[in-house]
Parts: structure tokens; sequence; C-alpha cells
């Protein structure tokens, strides 16, 4: 099972994530279509698949219906999913009013 705070990187852009909330579908993290990998592993040099290709926001959070959530440290042009569930942004909270 990955690990909070776990950094992973898309083997086909520059996508790269760190792991805020783990669970276990993240084993099968996937981004433009690839598996995602660890930060120091190589890349295969894969091509995106059309079908994952929407992109990733820097320093959004995206999360699954499993409770699964990272963070994009880099935004590359990969869809970040759980095998063929591509994850959702999550939306901000708004603050409280300041009366």
């Amino acid at each position: 099972m990955v690990k909070n705070g776990t950094r992973l990187q898309s083997q086909v852009d520059d996508t790269q994530v760190i792991v805020v909330k783990t669970a276990d579908s993240l084993d099968d993290l996937r981004c433009g279509g690839a598996a995602m990998i660890p930060l120091d592993s190589e890349k295969s040099g894969a091509g995106i698949d059309p079908k994952f290709a929407e992109g990733t926001a820097m320093g959004k959070r995206y999360v699954d219906a499993g409770g699964a959530e990272v963070l994009v440290t880099k935004a590359g042009q990969g869809t970040l999913a759980i095998g063929d569930e591509p994850l959702n942004l999550k939306e901000a909270k708004p603050l409280p009013a300041s009366d």
C-alpha cells in the first residue's frame, strides 16, 4: 500500500504528486493511462492515452470515492485516475464569514 507523504511521478508527462490520504485504491494510481511510479524511478517514455489527456492543475488536490487524496506538485498533460476511473478535483471549503 502507498503511504502518506509518498511522492510519485507520471511515466508519460511531467505530473508529480504527493499522497495526502492513502487508500487501497492508490495501488492502481495512473496518470495519462500509465501507472504512477516513485519519483526516483526511470520513466518508460510511453505516450499519453488520448482518453486520459485532460491534464492536472498544480497545487490542486484530487480525490476518489474510496477516500484517497493526492496533491499535484507539478502539473502535466495526463489525467489522474484509479484504473479507468478519473479522479475528481477536490472542492475548496468556503471560509467562515468574518463579521
